[in-house]
């Protein structure tokens, strides 16, 4: 179980857009964590297609994931 808690933090981490050449802030991957395990877990290890996975579940994500993804752009 903490190998995928880690796996998914990382994998979030790798997931959403940069804004202003800097990653996301440990925050915001905890943020998203569940929500990217959740609806886009089969882009694992492909950032662009997550970052889209992410865009288009908006509506589905959690409020503070939400937050995140707008403030990134989506």
């Amino acid at each position: 179980m903490k190998i995928s808690v880690l796996a998914a933090l990382l994998l979030t981490a790798a997931a959403l857009p940069a804004a202003a050449q800097s990653g996301p802030s440990v925050q915001e991957q905890m943020a998203c964590r569940g929500d990217a395990s959740k609806f886009c877990a089969e882009h694992i290890g492909k950032p662009p297609q997550m970052n889209a996975c992410l865009r288009e579940n908006k509506s589905k994500l959690s409020d503070s994931c939400r937050k995140v993804v707008e403030s990134r752009g989506g």
